[in-house]
């Protein structure tokens, strides 16, 4: 069994990451230090009520500063493949629910393969799913099935956590136990982590080798609030953000996506995230 990061016990405390391959980001050294050039994104998810074209929201982030965007679907792909080419903004992955995956995945590799999407990302499973060892497990052989069927087509697969998956199962956190019993990557949302009780950064050392994309998401602790916490803009709220960045970039973390799920203000909130991400860049990212 795997000793969980928790904040109680482990914040601030380095644990030992269960291995650590090449990464697929550019790497800069400095002197004997060696770490990922880390890209930022915005998840395009944050800016869903604008209700604008998926091309415009893509033209945001460019505007913004953020390197690529992530999607959340897609209206038309079209006009999105060339406003990444006019803007020469990136799209590193994309989410897409599980069941329109295991329904038709050459399509989704098909219609995501045209806008340079690598990664594939479940972006969500219901508390059933991680409610007991079983089902953890079940789960586990779920994802394996779908990693193996998109690793043959060159695709890369990560599931995406929120608060839920941190539950206690069998004395430790059902994500530990999906981490041992599957082979699937990670897209650590760190906000859910922190309030789920548990310390974003140990997570990130510990599974430095299987998460290349993280959820750059802040949040105020709140018991009474859905999944624990309150969504804020980048900087306001709980987590510790510049340990978060530091991990990341220590780690194999190719990109650094910013997002929140409820902004008052989708507009500002893209605006603000990327003078957030500028004024957080190192040299080797600027």
């Amino acid at each position: 069994m795997t000793e969980a990061p928790h904040v109680a016990a482990a914040s601030g405390v380095a644990v030992p990451s269960v291995g650590r391959v090449e990464p697929s980001a550019e790497t800069v050294s400095s002197g004997a230090d060696e770490r990922t050039h880390m890209n930022f994104g915005i998840q395009l998810y944050s800016l869903r009520d604008l209700d604008e074209p998926t091309a415009a929201l893509v033209r945001r982030a460019a505007d913004a500063g953020f390197d690529g965007v992530e999607f959340a679907g897609v209206d038309d792909a079209a006009a999105v493949r060339a406003a990444l080419d006019e803007t020469g903004v990136a799209a590193p992955a994309a989410h897409v629910p599980i069941e329109e995956l295991e329904a038709d995945l050459d399509a989704v590799c098909e219609r995501s393969g045209s806008l340079g999407v690598e990664t594939l990302v479940v972006p969500y499973l219901p508390p059933e799913a991680f409610a007991d060892a079983d089902a953890v497990d079940e789960t586990a052989h779920r994802l394996d099935d779908l990693t193996a069927k998109c690793d043959d087509r060159g695709v890369r697969l990560l599931y995406h956590n929120h608060d839920h998956e941190l539950v206690t199962v069998e004395g430790e956190p059902a994500l530990d136990r999906l981490a041992e019993e599957s082979g699937i990557g990670f897209e650590l949302d760190l906000a859910w982590m922190l309030t789920a009780g548990y310390d974003p950064v140990a997570y990130i050392d510990r599974y430095a080798d299987r998460t290349p994309v993280v959820h750059l998401k802040d949040v105020v602790v709140d018991a009474g609030a859905k999944r624990g916490g309150r969504p804020v803009p980048l900087g306001e709220g709980e987590l510790d953000l510049d340990r978060c960045l530091a991990a990341a970039r220590d780690g194999l973390v190719e990109w650094a996506v910013a997002e929140h799920d409820f902004p008052a203000d989708p507009a500002a909130f893209c605006r603000d995230a990327g003078e957030f991400v500028a004024a957080h860049r190192i040299d080797e990212e600027a």
